[in-house]
C-alpha cells in the first residue's frame, strides 16, 4: 500500500499506471469503520486498483468546533485500509489542498442544496463540492463511491459531475449499519453509553414510518414521526422529512411515478445524527 502526502506524487503515480487502469476512489475523512471498508471492498471488485483520500476538509464545517472535535485516527485508519488491500491512500494537508487559501467555491446545485441539510448547515455543499471537485480532479477516478447514509450529499456530487462535465461515474452504496440498526458514522464513538443505548430507535422509527407511508398521507407520517421523538427524552428531533429522491423536493401527493425517500436529523446530547429509507 504507498501513501502520498502530495500532489504531484500521486498524480506521478497515476501517470504511470498502464493505460485503459481503471482506477475507484473513496474520498473520506478518516476515523474510519466498517461503512467505509464496505464502500473500499465495492470498489476493489469493480476497479483495478482503489485509491482512498484521507482529508478532513475545512471548508464544509459550518461549526469550528466540529472541525476541532472532528476524530483523527490516521494510524488506525492506515492499518485499516491495508487489512482491506487498499492500494494508494492520499493524505494531504490543507494547505497542500487549498494553496493556503482555504475558501469554498460557490455552486449551484439546480435547489438540491437547500433542502434539509441545506437548512441548517449554512455553505455546507459548497465546501463539499469544493473538495470533491479538487479530489477529481487530482485522482481522475474510473468509478467514485459514496455511502447513502449522506444520500443528499450523494445526491448533490452526482448534480456536480453533471454540470461541469466530469468523467467519474458516481456509485452509492447501500448504508452500512451496526446490528442494531443504527447507521455507522465516525460521530457514533462520541455517543455516551447512555445515548448510544436508544440511537436504534432513530432507524426503528425509519422502518415504521415507511409502513405508515404506505397507508397514510406524507402529512400525517410526519407528525406521527415527530410525537414519536417527544416520548424519546434523550433524542431530539432535528428534522424528519419525506422528499422526491431525484429533486430532494418536499412531497406534497405521492404520485406512483415518483420514487420517495424519508430523511431525519437527531441529536443524542451534541451529537448530530443523520439516516435516511427509500419508501
Amino acid at each position: 500500500m504507498l501513501v502520498f502526502a502530495k500532489i504531484k506524487s500521486i498524480q506521478q503515480k497515476i501517470k504511470s499506471l498502464k493505460k485503459g487502469t481503471a482506477i475507484g476512489f473513496v474520498p473520506t475523512m478518516g476515523a474510519l469503520h466498517k461503512g467505509h471498508l464496505s464502500l473500499i471492498k465495492q470498489a476493489k471488485k469493480e476497479n483495478d486498483i482503489v485509491i482512498v483520500s484521507i482529508f478532513v476538509n475545512p471548508t464544509q464545517f459550518d461549526k469550528q468546533e466540529d472541525l476541532v472535535n472532528y476524530p483523527k485516527t490516521i494510524d488506525s485508519d492506515l492499518s485499516l485500509l491495508k487489512s482491506v488491500s487498499c492500494d494508494i491512500v492520499f493524505t494531504p494537508t490543507a494547505d497542500e489542498i487549498y494553496s493556503s487559501n482555504i475558501i469554498s467555491q460557490l455552486f449551484n446545485f439546480d435547489g438540491l442544496e437547500h433542502q434539509m441539510e441545506g437548512k441548517f448547515r449554512d455553505g455546507h455543499f459548497d465546501g463539499v463540492g469544493t473538495i470533491v471537485k479538487r479530489l477529481f480532479e487530482i485522482v481522475t477516478p474510473t468509478k467514485s463511491y459514496f455511502g447513502e447514509k449522506d444520500f443528499q450529499q450523494l445526491q448533490i456530487i452526482r448534480k456536480m459531475v453533471e454540470k461541469h462535465q466530469i468523467s467519474t461515474k458516481i456509485i452509492g452504496c447501500e448504508i452500512y449499519r451496526e446490528a442494531d440498526g443504527l447507521a455507522m458514522s465516525s460521530r457514533n464513538s462520541r455517543l455516551t453509553k447512555e445515548h448510544r443505548k436508544v440511537a436504534p430507535f432513530i432507524y426503528k422509527t425509519l422502518k415504521e414510518a415507511k409502513k405508515e407511508f404506505g397507508i397514510k398521507s406524507a402529512i400525517e407520517v410526519i407528525d406521527w414521526v415527530e410525537n414519536e421523538f417527544k416520548n424519546q427524552p434523550l433524542l431530539e428531533l432535528e428534522y424528519f422529512e419525506i422528499a422526491v429522491e431525484e429533486t430532494l423536493q418536499p412531497i406534497k401527493n405521492k404520485d406512483q411515478e415518483q420514487k420517495y425517500r424519508a430523511f431525519i436529523a437527531v441529536f443524542a446530547d451534541k451529537i448530530r445524527l443523520i439516516d435516511n429509507i427509500s419508501l
